[in-house]
């Protein structure tokens, strides 16, 4: 069986990564290999130049009423079974190798969209001319990939694929790249305006006039799926943010009719646990060096000093210099409402994150938190670290210090508002980290209270928050006064198992054979 994995991000390759769906891309085709699949792995050409390529050949591709050209590159990398191709356009790579642009307001999604939907169309090209070798299952990841459903099932010239089997993987519900069917250049009939289509298939449902390219694909696919079971069936409620539950975004009634068709299917995410970051131990001192040094890199790139990375520089030197006998308290992620929305809620007239900063200093413990993303949600960490002198929060990412942190971390913090699978909380119990995690999605489905982490639930924001809150509370009570407790729980974490040959398997049953 031959299998297209068609994406936005693959960390196989440098660069290309944001987010968790560039671990499955780079991981997941490995494995289908392992299970005796044939996969091919498509993403744009952020700027790989640098890399020993074989051009496949030159691809015309029509696109918002031009013609345009297209490079197909084959790269040679070390690992062998998974054909690695990317597509080169001045397009794909203007903004400086960025993966996503940020767009003024007003106009979300509208730079990645045109991108991302000539990626599709130089896709479906390839596979017309032959470039891209036909596979037997298209295997499409969140909506950046999503035009390709469309052009397959709409536009006549690809009608020899009309039937080939097509899979559809969600990886972020929350993020659905929805633009106007029409009168912006960044519009389906801009990009493709002689395709006919059915609007009642392809539009928002709350937006009639717009094009969904999430919705689009799950509903043109033979299969979808979600990267989690409990996700799964979160996804098929609608959501209700001021009660802190996240669902179907709006999709939820697409989700129930492929439920309804056979169609939808939830499969955890796995992870890697045979390549181990270190050989060497790893120290507190490793690290605080290792912070130091990249808070001075982060620096230099502006010519004045922001007061985070100042503040951040002041608490490392801090941090140094008197020595902790408390937990350390980890997190690593991108710094976005999802992530962290429960730690800025109010609680006691404080925020939660200086609760939870509060209660550790009673143990003398420290937190930090490595992670960029939203800019206002950056700048309440900065303020919250200033109040608060045993956290020390990094708005930015070394991929060094994550992995220490990983290692070196007493317990890592994941109160997630939703999270389809979660890959942080697989890493770090993978280094014998146990996880405080929110009951939903991944983390529901991996993390076990008492067992081998600790978890909270609840159905409104307000209890999310104080369920949280005193989740903490007994977790530092745990590992400060619980040996015999918390060494069974880091003994579990630590041997938990969620891996690729198992999550392959299932694919191959699930979404590609049935």
């Amino acid at each position: 069986m031959h299998v297209l994995m068609v994406a936005a991000e693959n960390d196989a390759l440098p660069n290309a990564k944001v987010g968790g769906v560039a671990d499955v891309i780079r991981d997941c085709p490995r494995a289908l290999s392992k299970a005796g699949l044939s996969v091919d792995v498509v993403i744009p050409d952020y700027g790989f130049a640098a890399l020993e390529r074989v051009h496949l050949g030159q691809l015309s591709v029509p696109f918002a009423g031009q013609i345009h050209h297209v490079d197909a590159w084959q790269l040679n990398v070390a690992d062998k079974s998974v054909r690695q191709i990317v597509l080169s356009h001045h397009y794909f790579n203007q903004h400086n190798g960025q993966v996503y642009c940020n767009d003024a307001p007003g106009r979300p999604f509208a730079t990645d969209a045109i991108k991302f939907a000539l990626f599709s169309a130089a896709v479906c090209e390839g596979l017309l001319q032959g470039i891209i070798p036909a596979p037997d299952v298209i295997h499409l990841h969140d909506w950046h990939s999503a035009c390709v459903a469309v052009l397959l099932k709409f536009d006549s010239r690809f009608a020899h694929y009309f039937n080939t089997k097509l899979v559809y993987t969600v990886h972020n519900l929350a993020l659905q790249g929805i633009r106007p069917f029409k009168g912006d250049d960044s519009s389906l009939e801009a990009w493709f305006p002689s395709l006919g289509y059915d609007g009642q298939v392809l539009c928002d449902p709350r937006y009639p006039h717009c094009f969904n390219p999430m919705r689009s694909a799950i509903n043109l696919a033979d299969k979808v799926h979600l990267v989690s079971p409990t996700y799964a069936n979160e996804v098929l409620c609608p959501s209700d943010p001021m009660n802190g539950f996240f669902g179907g975004e709006g999709l939820e009634q697409d989700l129930q009719n492929a439920q309804a068709a056979n169609k939808l299917v939830g499969i955890l995410n796995g992870c890697e646990y045979d390549s181990k970051t270190s050989n060497s131990a790893p120290t507190l001192a490793s690290l605080y060096q290792e912070i130091n040094t990249e808070l001075f890199k982060w620096m230099a790139k502006t010519q004045q000093v922001e007061s985070g990375f100042y503040i951040a520089h002041q608490r490392i030197l801090q941090f140094m210099q008197h020595e902790s006998t408390g937990p350390l308290i980890t997190s690593v992620g991108r710094l976005t409402e999802q992530k962290v929305l429960l730690l800025h809620q109010a609680y006691q007239g404080v925020c939660v994150i200086d609760e939870l900063c509060s209660q550790l200093a009673s143990y003398q413990g420290r937190m930090i938190i490595l992670g960029s993303g939203d800019e206002a949600l950056e700048q309440t960490f900065v303020q919250a670290m200033a109040r608060n002198s045993n956290l020390l929060y990094l708005r930015g990412y070394g991929q060094k210090i994550g992995e220490l942190l990983y290692q070196l971390g007493d317990l890592f913090l994941m109160p997630s508002s939703f999270e389809p699978c979660g890959i942080s909380q697989m890493l770090a119990m993978r280094e014998g980290q146990p996880c405080l995690v929110h009951q939903v999605g991944g983390l529901k489905d991996t993390i076990k209270h008492l067992e081998n982490g600790f978890s909270f639930s609840a159905d409104s924001l307000q209890s999310q928050c104080e369920n949280l809150v005193n989740c903490f509370a007994d977790t530092l009570e745990v590992q400060q006064n619980n040996l015999q407790l918390w060494q069974k729980i880091v003994s579990n974490a630590l041997n938990s198992r969620f891996t690729w040959h198992d999550a392959a398997k299932k694919y191959i049953a699930d979404l590609y054979q049935q």
